[in-house]
């Protein structure tokens, strides 16, 4: 018996061990070196904190939280598309802020994007993100079929 739950324990840790984790910088994203914008492992997507820039790094909606909240969902559509993903596979996103009010005001940005799917979400304020310029960061955790 102990013999059949070590053989099991043994291929289920190669099983596992033998799937491909895939780190993606997906076209039409920045292209950075230090990360990935999704990390991908089997059914599970995996994504970086998306901010306010567009594909060459320019900063959109300096000071503008409503401006940056719509450039960071354009974002993460773009991440989510580019695995044959979208909105709906979203199970859960944090969400970094240096304003919880400004970002509170976003409601209707937010439904534009989200519809009613509603996915686990913690909303933190902190003092400030990578760059001062930023207002906010959303980073996600989907679930897809391959």
């Amino acid at each position: 018996m102990k013999t059949t739950i070590l053989c099991f324990v043994l291929l289920f840790t190669l099983a596992v061990a033998a799937q491909d984790i895939q780190r993606i910088n997906p076209e039409g994203m920045t292209q950075p070196t230090a990360y990935s914008h999704v990390v991908r492992f089997g059914d599970f997507l995996f994504l970086a904190g998306q901010v306010s820039t567009d594909a060459e790094g320019n900063v959109i909606g300096e000071g503008d939280m409503a401006s940056q909240v719509r450039q960071v969902l354009e974002n993460m559509k773009k991440v989510l598309n580019s695995q044959g993903a979208g909105f709906s596979d979203v199970v859960k996103i944090t969400i970094y802020t240096t304003d919880i009010d400004a970002y509170l005001q976003t409601g209707d940005i937010r439904r534009e994007f989200w519809g009613e799917i509603a996915p686990a979400s913690t909303l933190v304020q902190i003092e400030r993100l990578a760059r001062p310029v930023f207002l906010v960061e959303i980073e996600a955790t989907a679930i897809v079929s391959e």
